[in-house]
């Protein structure tokens, strides 16, 4: 597909993956495609909706998780119980909760991490320059307010162009990467 990739599997036993930008749902094909490439296995949150016959059984051999998204449910803490079960999981996460535009990201990854005592790598693929890998490992603090500033402030400074140009924000931050 003319991709490049860009570090090979996280050796560590449990992490979460962090997949940025999510403006399309081919993200999750070439992350997927780059992940297996190199011989990793992810898991990922899929809402239940798309386990139907016979597409939940791909999701499920792909390592997907269905996800209740209905009102009441605690997605964090489903994801934390299964972590936790879990004697190997690369949970991978799209921050942005959506394919749309937004500066406010979900900051259940950061839950789920800290909850876990898991690093985070901060992961991406770019449509501008097609290269698909992780980053540096990031290791949540007790304060996920910066810890998400952090995070948003390494992507902007990264200059990422999603597959929809227009639905990619990390919000208003100053860019800065962190160093491995």
């Amino acid at each position: 597909m003319g991709w490049t990739t860009v570090g090979g599997v996280i050796e560590e036993p449990k992490c979460i993956l962090l997949g940025v930008p999510h403006t399309s749902v081919m993200d999750f094909v070439i992350a997927w495609a780059y992940y297996s490439s190199v011989g990793g296995t992810a898991n990922i949150m899929i809402k239940k909706e798309f386990f139907f016959w016979p597409m939940g059984i791909l999701l499920r051999k792909m390592g997907a998780i269905p996800v209740d998204r209905s009102k009441g449910s605690n997605v964090a803490l489903h994801n934390i119980q299964a972590m936790k079960a879990a004697t190997r999981m690369h949970l991978a996460i799209a921050p942005e909760g959506t394919r749309k535009k937004t500066d406010k990201w979900k900051m259940g990854f950061l839950t789920i991490a800290k909850a876990c005592n898991v690093p985070i790598y901060l992961g991406y693929f770019d449509y501008g320059c097609k290269k698909v890998g992780h980053g540096p490992r990031f290791v949540a603090t007790d304060n996920p307010k910066e810890d998400m500033r952090r995070i948003q402030a390494h992507y902007a400074a990264m200059h990422l162009k999603g597959r929809h140009k227009d639905s990619f924000s990390c919000g208003n931050v100053e860019p800065q990467l962190i160093e491995e």
